[in-house]
């Protein structure tokens, strides 16, 4: 489209409400879930003690407490292709969206997701983050990076992402240390 401003791709619905347990925080949506409007179109969700999720699972999830949304909220083919402008315009407003929410968890599909999270919208930047547990919270809200469970992050073993998933519900059942 030479000489045109390119139209914008969809991009994933939040599925957010105040006093969830727990809010999914991916990096940023990709274009097959864009396309179909679900989170869960591409992949079964491992992990959440359900055999199947299928894309009409993704609103009502709600019901048991939580909730997904995205660091950045454009979508595209993969992370690599995100800028930092991407994360500047993005990280501030999800940052937003966790104060005013307030959902016992926010958990990253990542660490790539995390970082910019923690550089621009919690103004951390002298701290290397690993996965698990984060010293950082957001009013109430407590911090958790697991691997993403991408197919293309080859990293991680279904039985690693099990462990990292079991990790996460171990944490949302313990007490907040505010608490």
């Amino acid at each position: 489209m030479a000489g045109r401003a390119a139209r914008a791709l969809p991009t994933l619905p939040d599925y957010l409400r105040s006093g969830l347990d727990l809010v999914f925080v991916g990096i940023n949506p990709g274009f097959w879930p864009a396309f179909t409007s679900s989170r869960l179109s591409a992949q079964v969700r491992r992990g959440l003690g359900v055999e199947v999720l299928r894309p009409e699972h993704d609103g009502a999830l709600l019901r048991l407490g939580i909730g997904f949304t995205d660091v950045v909220k454009r979508a595209s083919a993969n992370a690599a292709e995100l800028e930092v402008a991407d994360f500047q315009k993005w990280a501030p407003q999800l940052l937003r969206k966790i104060r005013r929410l307030s959902p016992r968890v926010a958990c990253f599909h990542g660490l790539t997701a995390y970082r910019p999270f923690l550089a621009l919208a919690l103004g951390v930047g002298d701290r290397a983050p690993s996965l698990g547990a984060q010293p950082e919270m957001v009013g109430a809200t407590r911090l958790f990076v697991v691997p993403n469970p991408s197919p293309a992050n080859a990293h991680f073993t279904l039985a690693d992402q099990t462990t990292w998933y079991d990790r996460l519900a171990d944490f949302i059942t313990t007490p907040s240390p505010a608490s």
